[in-house]
């Protein structure tokens, strides 16, 4: 089993206003390629610092993470913003596009901070925007498209790297029921695919349609269980 992602013993600690807190105290998670997991907790959990460290917008205080075959755990900045550009496909709650620029350039960011400029690789833009339904929307600017189609441009451009997986920050938290729809039916294909999704969210409706869901509380991982068949793995006390 070939991993996309996996942590070990994974602790992250800030000190605010003079006292330490403990985000996350020593978490171990797999995620194997072609996985989707649905990452959950309340506020103050510690999802939110998973997601910084998985996104190398952080360094953990202690053990490691290994995207693929590198281990960033100890990479200096530079090098985090390598990582990140280059194999990590982010979509955020808020769509994140710039609005100056029109859909296609949108889906073109990434390369451009990789100085990537060819006609092999604008191709590969038009037809991740066909792919996720915008082949006539490449010259719209993002005031011109409604959230769903906003979102569809994220998803779009979050795979133009072939990132060992796409992180997805509440990606329907903005969306009305029928666009979440939409949207989950997109990431359920790009999954079926083969990608590999690390969600993370607090709607069970929408943690329910992912592969699997890791509960955390505290800093610590609670549950961890498929969302159909088998769950023995759960240890929920909720």
């Amino acid at each position: 089993m070939r991993l996309a992602a996996s942590t070990r013993n994974l602790t992250k600690e800030y000190v605010l206003d003079g006292e330490t807190v403990r985000a996350l105290r020593g978490v171990s998670l797999d995620v194997p390629e072609g996985d989707w997991v649905a990452i959950m907790g309340a506020s103050g959990s510690g999802k939110s610092t998973m997601l910084n460290l998985f996104a190398c917008l952080d360094r953990p205080t202690a053990g490691t993470i290994m995207l693929g075959d590198d281990d960033v755990s100890k990479l200096n900045d530079d090098q985090l913003s390598e990582i990140r550009a280059s194999r990590i496909g982010i979509v955020f709650q808020s769509y994140n596009l710039i609005p100056q620029l029109t859909v296609i350039e949108n889906i073109e960011v990434p390369l451009y901070y990789q100085g990537i400029y060819s006609s092999k690789a604008r191709k590969r833009c038009i037809d991740l925007a066909a792919m996720v339904g915008l082949a006539d929307r490449l010259k719209h600017r993002p005031t011109q498209l409604s959230g769903g189609q906003q979102q569809r441009v994220a998803i779009a451009r979050s795979l133009v790297n072939d990132p060992y997986f796409i992180l997805a920050d509440e990606p329907t938290g903005n969306l009305d029921s029928a666009t979440t729809e939409e949207i989950l039916q997109l990431l359920e294909k790009l999954n079926n695919d083969g990608k590999t999704i690390i969600m993370v969210t607090h709607e069970p409706d929408v943690g329910d349609r992912t592969k699997r869901i890791v509960r955390l509380r505290d800093g610590l991982v609670i549950s961890d269980r498929p969302t159909g068949g088998d769950c023995s793995t759960e240890h929920d006390d909720d």
